[in-house]
């Protein structure tokens, strides 16, 4: 066998040990997000935060989904020099803490971003509504996931918009 056949079995063979780690125990989602008119099929692997944030490193630069309940928009983590985030473009925000039920705590360790565009239309989220979000863990800076959102959309709300008794249907 030629150096460079074993070489290529080599290469091709860490590639796939690779893709199959990754798929053990996860559902793959694929999402088509539109970046600046060109579609890109992305796949994003549905995992829960506390996982997330007790393994950062083995999701590190993954592509992630996650159901969670909302806390509140924040400005933590933002302007970091080791894994910046404009506060310009951007806002982060908490989750629940899936783990406790009967107080509102959040999950701070979980650094979240999200285009300030995208949080302005979803300015009227309280804590409890449950989103589903999805993105790349782009660090593990201080230990922690830092996540980038590439999609996000709210499941439902804890406390719906109350309809207006004038309004006629």
């Amino acid at each position: 066998m030629k150096k460079s056949s074993i070489i290529s079995f080599g290469i091709l063979a860490i590639l796939s040990a690779g893709l199959t780690v990754g798929q053990v125990n996860s559902q793959t989602t694929a999402v088509t997000p539109v970046y600046q008119g060109i579609n890109t099929a992305t796949q994003y692997v549905s995992v829960g935060a506390l996982d997330i944030v007790n393994n950062p490193y083995k999701y590190l630069n993954r592509n992630v989904k996650i159901v969670a309940k909302f806390d509140k928009f924040s400005t933590l983590g933002l302007d970091y020099p080791p894994a910046k985030r404009s506060s310009e473009q951007y806002i982060s925000f908490l989750i629940q803490r899936p783990d406790i039920i009967n107080h509102n705590v959040p999950l701070s360790e979980f650094k979240i971003f999200l285009k300030k565009d995208i949080a302005e239309k979803n300015i009227d989220l309280d804590a409890g509504d449950e989103i589903e979000f999805s993105g790349r863990i782009f660090s593990v800076a201080l230990g922690d996931p830092w996540m980038d959102v590439d999609n996000f959309k709210v499941l439902t709300k804890k406390n719906p918009p109350k309809k207006d008794e004038n309004t006629i249907e």
